[in-house]
């Protein structure tokens, strides 16, 4: 398969609390062309989400056992919890020329730009640390303690935003949905992943 027909594998990964989900799915309402990676944790879930759909809830047995057996494109252990993401879904995806985004966390985007260094990574960012904190804390799902932990996490996190291609800013999420789906267009036109089809047809004429 040339790699003009090749689907691009989007990376979008940031704080804890900046957005994420939202901005995926709202992507997702307006780009046919996206499918999304489902990843598989440990946490439990939280109210209103569905198995297979947010996650793929795993114990911590089970979770280890998909590492051990190099099931997963990338782990992480964050917060005391396992996050991954299945290998399978994502490589059948992108033979088929489906765009697919993985919504993970930064530990995680390492590893993947280690085993896909032509995806695409995004870095979402908060406006500023307080409104991270206002939306964490906004979530009603965690206590002090654990919600200074996230914010701490965060500032490691935002430091490493320099492994990115990309940093968009989460103020308003369709400002932010518009920004990554410039993005998308404007990666799907890299002259590296459309020359060899256009190669091919001035060989064929010839």
């Amino acid at each position: 398969m040339l790699k003009k027909d090749k689907g691009l594998l989007i990376v979008l990964s940031g704080p804890a609390g900046v957005g994420k989900g939202t901005v995926c799915n709202a992507l997702r309402g307006v780009n046919d062309r996206i499918s999304y990676s489902v990843s598989a944790t440990t946490r439990s879930p939280r109210e209103g989400e569905q198995e297979g759909v947010n996650y793929f809830y795993k114990t911590k047995e089970v979770f280890e056992e998909m590492i051990a057996n190099d099931e997963l494109l990338e782990w992480a252990k964050y917060v005391d919890n396992y996050y991954g993401t299945p290998l399978h879904y994502v490589k059948e995806q992108l033979r088929e020329g489906q765009d697919i985004i993985l919504e993970i966390e930064v530990q995680g985007a390492a590893k993947v730009k280690e085993k896909y260094p032509d995806g695409v990574f995004i870095f979402l960012a908060p406006p500023n640390l307080d409104e991270l904190r206002k939306r964490i804390e906004g979530r009603g799902t965690e206590d002090s303690d654990l919600i200074n932990q996230r914010m701490n996490v965060a500032k490691a996190e935002i430091e490493m935003m320099a492994q990115y291609d990309y940093v968009v800013e989460n103020d308003q999420v369709d400002n932010a949905v518009s920004k990554v789906q410039t993005i998308i267009d404007a990666e799907h036109l890299r002259q590296e992943r459309v020359i060899d089809y256009y190669r091919n047809l001035v060989e064929g004429s010839e």
